[in-house]
C-alpha cells in the first residue's frame, strides 16, 4: 500500500486535564476563580455553563481531583448518590434530563444538610431550562451561576496549541495563525479540527502544513 493511502490506527490520546493545564482567560476566569475558592462557596451548588468543548469537563476534572467528587451523569449514578450509606459529599452533575429532576432535588437538599457541594455543568444556565421540576428550579435559583464564554484570539491560540500537543503533534505558528483567522471560534470546532488534522496527517503520510489544514477546513470541518 502506498504511503498516501496508509491505514491510520486510532491509538487514542490522553488530554492533559490537570489544573496546571487549564488555560485561564477573560472568558473563563470567573469560573476558574470559583473552582479555586472551593469550599468557600456561598451555597451548596455552583453551576458552570457554556458551549460544547468550552472547558467545562476539564474544569470539573480539576474540581474532582481536589474534592474526590463522584460523577452523576445517569439515573443509576443518581440513585447511588442518594443511597443513605454513601459517604460522598461532593458531586459533579452533568447531562441529567427532566426525568431525574426529583432525584436531583433530593440530592441538592441532602448536600445542603450535610455541608456538601455540587458542581453542575450544562450548556445553558438553569434560567433557560424548560419544563423542569419547579421545586428543583427554586433551589437552583439560589445557586451561584457562572458562564464560560467563547475564547478571544490569545486564548484560542493557546487552546489549539494544547490540543495539538495532547496528540503529540508539533505545528508551527503559521498553522495556528491560519486557523485562528479562519475557523469557527469554539472549543468544540477546535477539537474536531485537530482530530481531523491528526487523521489526515497519518493517512496521507504528510506533515501538518497550511495546505493540509486548508483542505481540512474546506472538506471536513
Amino acid at each position: 500500500m502506498s504511503p498516501a493511502g496508509q491505514l491510520a490506527f486510532d491509538l487514542g490520546h490522553h488530554p492533559a486535564l490537570g489544573r496546571e493545564d487549564f488555560m485561564v482567560g477573560p472568558g473563563n476566569g470567573e469560573a476558574v476563580a470559583w473552582i479555586d475558592r472551593w469550599p468557600d462557596w456561598p451555597g451548596p451548588a455552583l453551576v458552570v455553563h457554556g458551549p460544547p468543548g468550552c472547558g467545562k469537563t476539564h474544569l470539573a476534572s480539576v474540581w474532582r481531583a481536589r474534592t474526590g467528587a463522584g460523577i452523576v451523569a445517569t439515573a443509576q449514578a443518581l440513585d447511588a448518590a442518594l443511597d443513605p450509606s454513601s459517604a460522598v459529599s461532593c458531586f459533579v452533575v452533568e447531562g441529567l434530563t427532566a426525568d431525574e429532576d426529583s432525584g436531583l432535588f433530593h440530592l441538592f437538599n441532602r448536600l445542603t444538610e450535610r455541608g456538601g457541594h455540587m458542581l453542575l455543568i450544562s450548556r445553558e444556565p438553569p434560567a433557560r431550562w424548560n419544563d423542569r421540576l419547579p421545586d428543583l428550579m427554586s433551589r437552583l435559583k439560589t445557586a451561584l451561576t457562572v458562564a464560560i464564554d467563547a475564547p478571544d484570539d490569545a486564548m484560542f491560540e493557546a487552546v489549539l496549541v494544547k490540543l495539538f500537543a495532547d496528540r503529540q503533534l508539533r505545528v508551527g505558528p503559521e498553522i495556528i495563525a491560519y486557523l485562528v483567522a479562519r475557523m469557527e471560534r469554539s472549543f468544540d470546532a477546535a477539537r474536531r479540527l485537530v482530530a481531523a488534522a491528526d487523521h489526515a496527517s497519518l493517512t496521507r503520510a504528510r506533515a501538518i502544513t497550511v495546505p493540509l489544514i486548508r483542505d481540512i477546513l474546506e472538506t471536513t470541518v
